[in-house]
């Protein structure tokens, strides 16, 4: 036997205090009949009552909690196999981590943005399996596809400038190492989620979209970032806070190069959209794009399907409580 709901048995511990409650009621009952009526008026009046109907009656109501407490548990025994079959999509996020991330012409930073973002579009998916790489000068996978989401938003919460070193904004690296990520889910419409401001500085980002068309996938880009761009603060701890500068010296200004960026999407059949204050853009990458893809049958095995059995103990809590209220503790005169 299986139980649904154990967390229910919790309502066990009413028994006891029920039991002793109706201990104690039959005393306080006792001891107000003898205050009421001096003997032998008091062993008279005592007559008119039936202990035994009066102690079933007890038993009765501790039966029908204890058999309630069961049905909530929701009672399983006896199963069936049944397929189960899993529908979805693969969707990898390749998410911005340089240095120009940090740039605060999108509050509190374009990092932080694109990670509320990413969180956004986690609620929208329905099994689909999801994949995060990080890239900056270089690209990694940092969590594999999977349908552990909760896994997944740990992964993204520790994606920041430090865990990739060399500088830089390497897009064409990102989009090989998406595809190559998705090799193992071949058979199912794929795409990716590139957030980034577009400064490509490390390799060809556009021969990388040609083989993501090539082989089937859709790039949904997101730009960060303002085209007129700003500074890009460093801030460490006990240090005034400065901007990133260039090999001479010179503060470095990231602003959103969008042309890149609908170039890669229009080549592939994907689309691009602008984050804008109070609007990322994700809901429209995801309504008008992703969700437009076809989840296909990836996984298809058999389930042990337990029987439900609450309806036994319910039903019996029900007829008992029907009971008990025909039952009287008086006699007929």
């Amino acid at each position: 036997m299986q139980f649904g709901e154990p967390k229910y048995f919790w309502l066990l511990v009413l028994l006891p205090v029920l039991v002793l409650f109706l201990v104690w009621s039959f005393r306080a009952r006792r001891r107000a009949l003898e205050r009421f009526a001096a003997q032998p008026l008091a062993q008279r009046l005592a007559v008119a009552v039936r202990p035994v109907a009066r102690r079933w009656k007890a038993v009765l109501l501790v039966a029908v909690v204890l058999l309630t407490a069961l049905a909530l548990a929701q009672p399983r025994w006896g199963f069936e196999w049944r397929e189960v079959k899993r529908h979805g999509m693969d969707v990898t996020v390749l998410l911005d981590v340089s240095k120009s991330m940090l740039t605060e012409d999108v509050r509190p930073n374009r990092l932080t943005q694109a990670k509320y973002a990413v969180q956004d579009l986690l609620d929208k998916l329905r099994g689909d399996r999801v994949g995060l790489v990080a890239f900056a000068g270089t690209a990694f996978v940092q969590c594999p596809l999977t349908i552990d989401y909760e896994a997944f938003r740990l992964t993204l919460k520790d994606a920041d400038p430090r865990i990739i070193p060399r500088g830089g904004t390497a897009i064409g690296v990102a989009i090989r190492t998406a595809l190559k990520a998705f090799e193992a889910g071949e058979g199912r419409d794929r795409a990716i989620v590139l957030i980034t401001d577009g400064e490509e500085t490390e390799s060809d980002a556009l021969a990388a979209a040609d083989e993501a068309a090539k082989a089937g996938v859709k790039i949904y880009a997101i730009g960060v970032g303002t085209t007129d761009g700003e500074l890009i603060p460093m801030r460490e701890d006990g240090k005034a806070m400065d901007f990133l500068k260039d090999k001479e010296g010179a503060v470095i200004k990231s602003k959103l190069n969008e042309e890149m960026l609908k170039q890669l999407a229009l080549q592939t059949g994907g689309m691009y959209v602008h984050s804008a204050a109070g609007d990322f853009g994700m809901d429209a990458i995801y309504d008008n794009g992703i969700s437009q893809l076809q989840r296909k049958e990836y996984e298809a095995r058999l389930q042990k399907r337990f029987f439900e059995r609450f309806q036994w103990p319910l039903g019996l809590a029900v007829a008992l409580l029907v009971v008990e209220s025909f039952v009287t503790d008086r006699r007929k005169t």
